[in-house]
C-alpha cells in the first residue's frame, strides 16, 4: 500500500500530524468494514485516535493501555474485519517510519492486542448468549422442549463460530457447519473423531490438564489458544472455549466447545514478536531475546553442576571502517559477520545474538568447562578473520572476544555480562585479534581500582589523605638535611594505602592536580613550622610534582601562592619532577620549569636513569639535583661482590652530575654496605629504610 501523505518527521504540531495521519488511515481502511459513518465522520473519528497514537509515540514512558483502548475503540465502532487491522498496522508503519523501531513495534503490538481483545469479548458475549440459551432450553418444562431444542439447533447451526458437542469420554456427537468449514472435514468425519485426534505437539502445556479437569467436573469451563490441523494439512489457530453441561442430577454429561479462528491474529503476533526479538539489520536474535534466554537458563534453584558460557565479541577497528568507507559498507560488513557466525555456530545449545553496534554474543548452554567455551570463541575468531568483500572493497577484519564460564547456580545475567564485557575490554587492551579469559582476581583488582578512583574526589574533601615524611641524609656525616613528603590515603574500607595504589589513577582522572596542590600546601605548612621552631636546622622539604601538574597552566601560580600563604622561604622547598615531566619535545614544560626555578625552589629530577637520561639535555635545564633510581642502588647490595654494571652506572652518573654542578641523591638505600659504597663513589645524599621509613612529622629528628 502506498502512503497518501509524506511520513511526518517531526511531531511538534501533533494536531496537524493527527489530521494528516487520519486522512491516510481513512483511505487505507475504506470499504474494509461496514460502519454507520460517512467519509468526513470517519476522518474525524480517526483523527482523535491518531492523536492518542502520536501521544503514545512521543511520550517519554510508553503506556500500552491507551493504545489498546484505541484498538478496542475501532471494534466498538464496528471496524471489525481482519483487513481493517492489517491496513491500520501498515499505516502506522508508514506514518511512524522515522520513529524508533522499538516504540513503533510496541504501539503496533498494543493496538493489535486491544483490537483482538475487543473482538474476543464481543465473541464471548455471543458465546455466553448461546450457552445461556442452551441451558435455558434444557431447563424448561417437557412441553416446551421441542420448541427449545429447535431454537438451540437454529443457533447452533447458524452460529458464525465453530461449535461442537461431545460426551465426557471425548467422543464428538455434534458439530455445526462453521466448524466443518474451519477444519475442512464433513460433519460425519468429525463425529467419527475423539479428543485424542486433535492433540498436537504445539498445544499449550496446560491444555491436557484443563480438559481432564473439565471432563471430571472439577471446573465449569476453560479457555485456551490451540492449534488444529485442517484436513488439507494446514494449521488453524483457534480461541477455544469449552464448557461442561450437567444433567438434572448435576453430573457432567456433555462438553460444549466453541472455536474462533484467530489464525491471522496469531500470525501477526508471531511476526510482531519476531520483530521485537530480532535485530532488523542482521536478523539475529537481539539483546532482548538473549536476556530472555539467559534469564530462563540462570535458575537460582538449578542444578549446581550445570555451567554456562558467554563469548562477547567485538569487531576490531569497525569505527574506522564506518568513518572511511561509509555506513553502508559498515552495515554490509556486519551482515556478513552475522551470517558467518550463524552458520558456524549453529548448535541447538548455542545462541548467537547481536547486542548492538559491532558487538555480538554467543551463549553456550550446559557447557562442561572452560575448554568448551574457548573452542566456540576460537571458532568465532577464525570465522571473522576471513576477508570480507563488500562495496567493491576487500576488507581484512579481526575480532576480540571476552570469554566467561561459570556455574548456573548463583550467577545472574547482569553479573555474567558484566564479567564478559570486562574480559572483552582486556582482549582489546592486550592487542586485539584475540580472546581473553575472565580472571576473578584481576576483575576484583580492577573493581577495587574503580571504587578507589570514584571515591577519590570525596576522599579529598573528607581529608582522608595525609602526608608522611622520609629523611634525606647527607652521606658525609649522616645528618638529616631534608625530608621527602609522601602522600598516604587512610581509606575507610581498605585501610592505609600508599601512593602506588592511587597516584596512577589520580593522574589518569586529573585529580592529581588538586591532590598535588593539597600535598604541596600541607608539606610547605609543615616545613614553615619547622623553620619557626628549629631555625637553620630545619630540613629542606622535597615534594613530588606529577607530569599532569607540570602541564597545568596554574602550577607556577599555585607554588607562588602556597609559598606566600605558608611563609616558607623558596630555598626551603625542593620540587621533584620525573624525567618525562620535563624532558619532552614540547616547550610548555620547559617554560614552566624555568618559571618555577625563577621562584627560588630547588629543582630535582626524580628516578633518574629510568627515562631519557640525557645529560646533554640536562645541562640546559635549571636543575639542582638528581635522584638516582633505586633499581641501580639495589645492585650495590651484595656485600661480597656488587653488580659491576650497576656500580659502573652509578659511578658514571655521579661523576657526570658533579661535572654539571648537580648534587646526587640515592633512593632505596637499605643496607650499610650500600650506604658505604655510595659514599665511596661520591654520592651526596641518600634515603631509604636503612636510615628511616616514612612517618609523621613528629618522628623527624631536627
Amino acid at each position: 500500500m502506498t502512503a497518501i501523505s509524506p511520513t511526518p518527521t517531526s511531531w511538534d504540531r501533533p494536531h496537524r500530524a493527527a489530521e494528516r495521519m487520519a486522512r491516510a488511515w481513512s483511505l487505507a481502511i475504506a470499504g474494509t468494514s461496514y460502519v454507520s459513518m460517512n467519509g468526513l465522520e470517519v476522518q474525524d473519528f480517526l483523527t482523535s485516535l491518531a492523536s492518542r497514537l502520536i501521544h503514545a509515540l512521543t511520550a517519554e514512558t510508553f503506556d500500552p493501555a491507551d493504545v489498546r483502548e484505541v484498538g478496542s475503540t475501532l471494534v466498538a465502532a464496528h471496524f471489525t474485519e481482519p483487513t481493517t487491522l492489517e491496513r491500520t498496522l501498515a499505516v502506522l508503519a508508514e506514518q511512524f517510519g522515522n520513529a524508533p523501531v522499538k516504540r513503533v513495534a510496541q504501539i503496533q503490538g498494543a493496538l493489535a492486542s486491544g483490537y483482538a481483545l475487543a473482538l474476543r469479548d464481543r465473541v464471548l458475549d455471543e458465546q455466553e448468549e448461546i450457552r445461556t440459551a442452551a441451558l435455558w432450553a434444557r431447563a424448561r418444562a417437557e412441553e416446551g422442549r421441542r420448541v427449545s431444542e429447535a431454537r438451540f439447533q437454529a443457533i447452533f447451526a447458524g452460529a458464525a463460530i465453530g461449535m461442537s458437542v461431545s460426551t465426557i469420554d471425548g467422543q464428538v456427537i455434534e458439530v455445526n457447519q462453521a466448524l466443518c468449514d474451519m477444519l475442512g472435514y464433513t460433519a460425519e468425519e468429525l463425529r467419527a473423531m475423539s479428543f485424542d485426534d486433535f492433540v498436537l505437539p504445539e498445544d499449550p502445556p496446560t491444555a491436557g490438564a484443563m480438559f481432564d479437569e473439565v471432563l471430571s467436573g472439577g471446573r465449569e469451563q476453560f479457555r485456551i489458544e490451540k492449534p488444529y490441523v485442517r484436513k488439507d494439512g494446514h494449521r488453524v489457530w483457534t480461541d477455544l472455549v469449552a464448557s461442561i453441561i450437567r444433567d438434572e442430577d448435576g453430573r457432567p454429561r456433555w462438553l460444549v466447545a466453541m472455536f474462533e479462528d484467530i489464525t491471522e491474529r496469531h500470525l501477526l503476533q508471531v511476526r510482531l514478536r519476531h520483530q521485537a526479538l530480532h535485530d532488523p539489520l542482521t536478523q539475529l536474535p537481539n539483546r532482548t531475546l538473549f536476556y530472555e534466554r539467559i534469564n530462563a537458563l540462570l535458575d537460582p534453584a538449578g542444578d549446581s553442576e550445570t555451567r554456562v558460557g558467554v563469548c562477547y565479541l567485538d569487531v576490531d577497528g569497525f569505527k574506522v571502517i564506518n568513518d572511511t568507507l561509509g555506513h553502508d559498507v559498515g552495515d554490509q560488513l556486519l551482515q556478513t559477520v552475522a551470517r558467518r557466525l550463524a552458520r558456524s555456530i549453529n548448535n541447538e545449545r548455542q545462541l548467537v545474538a547481536r547486542m548492538g553496534g559491532d558487538e555480538f554474543v554467543v551463549l553456550v548452554e550446559q557447557c562442561h568447562g572452560i575448554e568448551d567455551v574457548v573452542a566456540v570463541a576460537e571458532q568465532a575468531l577464525d570465522t571473522v578473520r576471513a576477508p570480507v568483500h563488500v562495496g567493491g572493497h576487500e576488507i581484512s577484519i579481526s575480532a576480540s572476544i571476552g570469554v566467561v564460564e561459570q556455574p548456573v547456580r548463583g550467577t545472574s545475567a547482569g553479573e555474567l555480562m558484566k564479567a564478559a564485557d570486562t574480559t572483552l575490554y582486556w582482549a582489546k587492551a592486550d592487542g586485539r585479534n584475540r580472546l581473553a579469559l575472565f580472571d576473578a582476581e584481576r576483575h576484583a583488582r580492577e573493581v577495587k581500582r574503580y571504587e578507589l578512583s570514584a571515591s577519590m574526589p570525596a576522599a579529598l574533601e573528607r581529608r582522608e589523605f595525609f602526608v608522611e615524611y622520609q629523611p634525606l641524609v647527607r652521606l658525609d656525616d649522616g645528618v638529616t638535611i631534608g625530608v621527602e613528603a609522601l602522600v598516604r590515603w587512610r581509606h575507610p574500607r581498605f585501610g592505609v594505602l600508599g601512593p602506588d595504589a592511587f597516584i596512577g589513577m589520580a593522574e589518569e582522572t586529573g585529580l592529581i592536580v588538586p591532590l598535588g596542590r593539597w600535598v604541596l600546601q600541607e608539606a610547605c605548612r609543615q616545613a614553615a613550622e619547622w623553620r619557626r621552631t628549629a631555625g637553620d636546622r630545619a630540613p629542606i622539604m622535597s615534594v613530588n610534582l606529577a607530569v599532569r601538574q607540570m602541564r597545568d597552566r596554574t602550577i607556577v601560580r599555585d607554588v607562588r601562592a602556597i609559598l606566600e600563604q605558608t611563609g616558607l622561604p623558596p630555598e626551603g622547598l625542593q620540587l621533584e619532577l620525573t624525567e618525562s615531566a620535563v624532558m619532552s619535545t614540547g616547550d610548555d614544560p620547559i617554560e614552566a620549569l624555568a618559571a618555577l626555578a625563577a621562584l627560588g625552589p630547588r629543582i630535582a629530577i626524580d628516578d633518574f636513569g629510568t627515562g631519557y637520561s640525557n645529560f646533554a639535555y640536562l645541562r640546559n635545564l635549571p636543575v639542582h639535583s638528581l635522584k638516582l633510581a633505586g633499581s641501580f642502588v639495589a645492585g650495590l647490595r651484595p656485600p661480597e661482590r656488587p653488580d659491576p654494571v650497576d656500580q659502573e652506572i652509578v659511578a658514571a652518573v655521579i661523576g657526570l652530575a658533579h661535572t654539571l654542578k648537580l648534587s646526587v641523591t640515592a633512593e632505596g638505600v637499605e643496607t650499610a654496605e650500600q650506604a658505604t659504597r655510595l659514599k665511596e663513589l661520591g654520592c651526596d645524599t641518600a634515603q631509604g629504610w636503612y636510615y628511616a621509613g616514612s612517618g609523621p612529622a613528629s618522628a623527624i629528628e631536627l
